[in-house]
């Protein structure tokens, strides 16, 4: 073999050696850019799911207890916490189900309702834009009703169907019970918006 014929195996031995050796660097860059990235999603997924289950559960409607603020199938947005005003949406456990009402007296306050369903609270009719029918609904309290301490006083939005605080069924709500409140429905897209 002549010196020029070794020099272009050398030489093409070379090129083909740093081809080779570039495409392990790209395999090697390759597989830990793909392993950051898979790590990243799961740490951002990880984090999503906490903050939904620990600070913004979602939650979905069932039945028309809320309608029409709330419709069975909207999918809803809360906020954990434990200052509620009145006229505050809230969802609380009840017999391993999650119940969606709104506050209508704090602890201490008394609550007292028409026989046409106008609510006093304190001697002092409560404006209530959201309610398009009242009614006397079920109720076996005896009225005026005096609101326990650490609990809360809750009604339904349509007060003709909704079981709850004025029933001795599910009674006032105690803080240790409530979800969160709920601020935004999320689903569907036409109730899209804040929850009021």
């Amino acid at each position: 073999m002549s010196r020029r014929s070794i020099d272009e195996l050398l030489t093409v031995s070379a090129e083909q050696w740093e081809s080779t050796l570039n495409q392990q660097r790209y395999r090697k860059n390759f597989a830990s850019t793909m392993k950051n990235t898979v790590y990243a999603l799961i740490t951002v997924a990880a984090i999503a799911v906490l903050v939904a289950v620990l600070l913004l559960p979602v939650l979905r409607i069932y039945g028309t207890s809320m309608s029409p603020t709330l419709d069975e199938g909207n999918y809803v947005l809360s906020v954990k916490g434990s200052n509620f005003e009145t006229g505050d949406v809230i969802a609380f456990y009840y017999n391993n189900k999650i119940l969606i009402k709104r506050v209508i007296a704090q602890p201490g306050e008394w609550v007292d309702i028409a026989e046409d369903g106008t609510v006093y609270v304190n001697n002092v009719k409560i404006d209530e834009p959201y309610v398009t029918d009242l009614a006397f609904g079920e109720c076996d309290i005896e009225l005026p009703y005096q609101v326990p301490e650490s609990r809360i006083f809750v009604m339904g939005d349509h007060r003709d169907v909704s079981v709850d605080s004025r029933s001795t069924t599910i009674g006032c709500v105690a803080e240790e019970q409530i979800v969160g409140k709920i601020v935004f429905c999320i689903w569907p897209y036409e109730d899209f918006g804040a929850v009021k």
